[in-house]
C-alpha cells in the first residue's frame, strides 16, 4: 500500500496547529477541541457513508444525533422509583394504545375497498384510538411530571454503565432510520432532504415536550461519566502528589487527565469505525454502492435492488450519527434538547463532509476536525482582529462597539469562505475520493 504523503502532511499540519493551541492558549482547551472534533468527525463519517457512498441527501442528521443522546439518559440514569409508581403503567399502556391505533388504521386502509366507507372507517378508528389514548396517557404523564419536578419529573433510566449507551444509541438511531427509510427512500433526492429535515424536527419536538421521558427543556443533568471527573481526581492523594511532581496546579492537571481519557476512548471508537468503513468501501459491496450512486438506472438494469441498498446505507450512516450523539451527551454530562439546531448538527456536518472530501473516509474525518476547530477558534480570533483594526476609532465609537458585539457572526462568514475556497481550488475536497 502506497503512502499518500500529501494526506499525511495535512493531518500533520493540523496536529501542529493543535499543539500550538495547547502551548499558547491552554492544553485543556486543545483537548476539548480534539474531543469535540473527534465526535464531529464520527458524525461526518456517518453522513459520508450516506452521501459519499450512495448519494443519499440526508439533512436529518440532527434527529439521529438527538436519538443517540436520548439513549444515554435511558440507559445510564437511575430509575425514579416514585415516578414509576405514579404513572409508568399508564404511560406505557397509552403508548401501546397509540401503536395499536396506527396498526388498526393500516389494516382498515388495506383490507377495505376504496370509497367513502373506507375513509369513514379510517377516521372513526383514528378518532376512537385518540380519545382512549388521551384518557389513559395524559393523566399518567401528569402524575409522572409532578414527582419532584425541580430535579426529576421523569421516569429516569435503567442505571446501567454509560458506555453501554453508545451502542444502544446507534441501534436506536438505526431503528428510527429504518422506519424513516421505509417511507422516504422512494422519494426523489430533494424530497428526501425535505422529509428527513421535517422528521428530525419532529424528533426534537418530542424531546422538548415529552418531559416524562426526557425532562424536556428542563434538561437532564448529572449524567454518569465513563472516566474520572476532575473533582474526583483532585480528591485522590496520588494525584495531588503527581501534580506537585510536575509543578502544575491540580485543577489544570485534573482537567487535562480527564479530557485526555475521553480522547483515548473517542480515538478507539473512531479507529474501529474507520477501519470498518475502509474495509466496506473497498469491498465488492462498496463498489456496488458507488455504482448505484453514479448510475441508478444502470445498476437496476444489472439486477441490483437499489431501494434496499439505499435503505442499508441509510441505516448504517444514521447509526454512526446516533453513536456520535451518545458520545457527545456523555462528554457534556447533560441532555439539553434545546441545543439541537440544524445549523450545528446538520449544516455544519455537511460542510465537514464537503470540505474534507465526499466519498473518502479519511477526508470526512479531517474535514470534521478542521471545521470544528474553525468553528471554535474563529469567534475569538474575529473579535481580536476587529479589536485591532478598529482601535483607532476610540472606545466611544458606536461602529466599533457594533462590530465587536457581532464578532460571533464571523463564524458563519468563515464557514462560507472555507467552502468557497475549497470548492474553487479543490472541488473534490481536501482529500478527494480515489
Amino acid at each position: 500500500m502506497t503512502i499518500n504523503w500529501r494526506n499525511v502532511g495535512l493531518y500533520g499540519a493540523f496536529a501542529i496547529v493543535l499543539i500550538m493551541v495547547g502551548m499558547y492558549q491552554s492544553w485543556p482547551l486543545a483537548l476539548t477541541i480534539i474531543n469535540m472534533g473527534l465526535i464531529s468527525a464520527i458524525m461526518a463519517l456517518g453522513v459520508n457513508m450516506q452521501w459519499g457512498y450512495a448519494g443519499l441527501f440526508n439533512v436529518g442528521v440532527m434527529g439521529f444525533t438527538a436519538i443517540g443522546g436520548l439513549a444515554v439518559v435511558l440507559i445510564s440514569m437511575p430509575p425514579v422509583t416514585e415516578a414509576w409508581s405514579a404513572g409508568a403503567f399508564g404511560a406505557i399502556l397509552g403508548l401501546m394504545i397509540g401503536a395499536a391505533t396506527i396498526f388498526a388504521a393500516m389494516v382498515v386502509w388495506q383490507r377495505m375497498r376504496p370509497g367513502r366507507a373506507r375513509v369513514a372507517a379510517l377516521i372513526a378508528t383514528l378518532l376512537v384510538g385518540f380519545i382512549i389514548n388521551r384518557a389513559v396517557f395524559v393523566p399518567a404523564v401528569n402524575a409522572i411530571e409532578r414527582v419532584n419536578p425541580a430535579t426529576e419529573g421523569y421516569l429516569g433510566g435503567l442505571g446501567l454503565p454509560v458506555l453501554l449507551s453508545w451502542p444502544v444509541g446507534a441501534v436506536m438511531a438505526a431503528g428510527a432510520a429504518w422506519l424513516i427509510g421505509k417511507v422516504a427512500l422512494g422519494l426523489r433526492s430533494d424530497y428526501l432532504a425535505i422529509a428527513t429535515l421535517g422528521i428530525s424536527e419532529i424528533i426534537i419536538a418530542i424531546l422538548k415536550n415529552e418531559g416524562w421521558l426526557t425532562r424536556g427543556v428542563r434538561n437532564v443533568t448529572g449524567l454518569p461519566r465513563p472516566v474520572a471527573s476532575p473533582a474526583e481526581l483532585r480528591r485522590q492523594e496520588w494525584f495531588t502528589d503527581l501534580a506537585e511532581r510536575f509543578d502544575m496546579p491540580a485543577t489544570t492537571l485534573s482537567s487535562i487527565v480527564s479530557q485526555a481519557s475521553y480522547t483515548v476512548l473517542f480515538l478507539i471508537v473512531l479507529a474501529i469505525l474507520i477501519w470498518l468503513a475502509e474495509k466496506a468501501l473497498n469491498s465488492p459491496w462498496g463498489r456496488m454502492m458507488r455504482a448505484i450512486r453514479d448510475n441508478e438506472t444502470a445498476a437496476r438494469a444489472m439486477g441490483k435492488d437499489v431501494t434496499r441498498r439505499h435503505l442499508n446505507i441509510f441505516i448504517l450512516g444514521s447509526a454512526v450519527c446516533g453513536l456520535a450523539g451518545a458520545m457527545m451527551v456523555t462528554l457534556d454530562g447533560q441532555l439539553n434538547p434545546g441545543t439541537y439546531e440544524p445549523l450545528r448538527f446538520t449544516f455544519l456536518i455537511w460542510v465537514m463532509v464537503i470540505v474534507g472530501g465526499s466519498g473518502n473516509n479519511w477526508g470526512a474525518v479531517l474535514g470534521g476536525m478542521v471545521i470544528w476547530f474553525l468553528w471554535v477558534q474563529v469567534e475569538p480570533a474575529g473579535r481580536w482582529l476587529i479589536d485591532v483594526t478598529t482601535v483607532w476609532m476610540g472606545d466611544d465609537s458606536d461602529l466599533r462597539a457594533h462590530l465587536l458585539s457581532n464578532a460571533a457572526h464571523t463564524r458563519l462568514l468563515t464557514m462560507g469562505l472555507a467552502m468557497l475556497l475549497v470548492m474553487r481550488f479543490s472541488p473534490r475536497g481536501l482529500i478527494p475520493e480515489r
